[in-house]
């Protein structure tokens, strides 16, 4: 069974970097290189992009292992909201007509236009983080989200005082009620009485729910002022005004997600009131393919990471989870070995 290693922090960048706009708005970050022979990745973000405190951070820590590691030369673009698939479809062909190689889509929002652009560069490998593609040289990268959020709905269920917890997911789509799923299963598996509020920032196509850190902080006072004393939020950049609400707030606990947001710059004079984060190691998913590629024996198909391979996680930064911990441990245990088989829709 592979074991999926977590990557703590970026490593320090040293080369220098060139950032340009291209037509469409988006940005753009390249790393220099003069040999012919170095290997070439290329990272396409999803909205929020490099610095979000959360998903697209996670696979950053990624490439940059990879970059350091292999002495490879890097160009990452974002996505900016509102843009049409057909951005994302040039921002990918960019660059694999550049000759990067892997390119990676970060987000499910990729799919389409990765799976046409990798019809056009079947030498090329592509890897899809978050969603599914039959394509012959496409590597799926997914994860067991519900698992990583049924133990934090756990330890939700064992801090919250009264019963009365929150869930904050960006968009109301597929992948975000994995999360919403697994914590309400696990708060309620834990205390049948307890109560959860869902709630979600934007719908459809509509991506903004995942980088508006007013909607989130919005969402949590409401949640707050309904009673929660504890708010997961699964909405990328918007997660980090559900974070700072939530610390306004005497008592109450804020669940991250995606990387450890109780060790980002940004987020870390709220530490004290980030109980724990539910962590995706995006980071190894996207190491694992660059290397496969630099070994010559490119991964395609579907990699999932699970909880049983620590392909997600809770955090313990603060040791908030301490006295919880032997439950935590209990239901791990349980999902691994199949006695807890955890929803995926609510």
């Amino acid at each position: 069974m592979r074991r999926v290693s977590k990557i703590a922090a970026a490593c320090t960048v040293s080369v220098a970097l060139a950032f340009t706009a291209t037509a469409c708005g988006e940005s753009s970050t390249e790393s220099t290189g003069s040999d012919k022979d170095q290997m070439k990745i290329g990272m396409a973000y999803d909205v929020g992009g490099r610095g979000d405190n959360s998903f697209n951070d996670s696979a950053a820590r990624g490439l940059d292992k990879a970059k350091k590691e292999f002495k490879a030369e890097t160009k990452e673009l974002t996505a900016k909201s509102g843009e049409t698939p057909a951005d994302r479809e040039q921002r990918l062909a960019s660059l694999a007509e550049g000759g990067y190689n892997p390119v990676i889509g970060v987000g499910f929002a990729y799919q389409a236009a990765l799976e046409k652009v990798a019809k056009a560069h079947p030498e090329t490998t592509f890897g899809l983080i978050d969603s599914v593609s039959e394509a012959k040289n496409v590597s799926s990268i997914v994860f067991t989200e519900e698992q990583g959020s049924y133990l934090a709905g756990v330890a939700a269920a064992l801090k919250s005082k009264d019963g009365q917890v929150g869930f904050i997911g960006g968009v109301d789509l597929p992948l975000i009620k994995k999360f919403a799923a697994g914590f309400q299963q696990g708060v309620t598996d834990t205390n049948p009485k307890a109560k959860v509020q869902i709630q979600y920032l934007s719908t459809g196509s509509d991506l903004s729910g995942f980088g508006s850190p007013d909607k989130g902080e919005a969402a949590a006072k409401g949640m707050l002022d309904k009673g929660a004393d504890v708010v997961f939020a699964a909405a990328g950049g918007s997660g980090a005004g559900a974070i700072e609400a939530v610390a306004g707030k005497k008592g109450a606990w804020s669940i991250g997600v995606d990387s450890d947001q109780a060790k980002d710059p940004a987020l870390s004079k709220y530490a004290d009131t980030i109980m724990t984060s539910v962590v995706k190691n995006v980071d190894s998913g996207v190491y694992d393919l660059v290397k496969s590629v630099k070994d010559g024996k490119p991964l395609t198909g579907t990699q999932t990471y699970s909880l049983a391979e620590d392909g997600v996680s809770l955090t313990t930064t603060g040791d908030h989870l301490k006295d919880v911990q032997s439950k935590i441990d209990e239901a791990k245990k349980k999902i691994a070995d199949g006695s807890i088989k955890v929803k995926t829709t609510t």
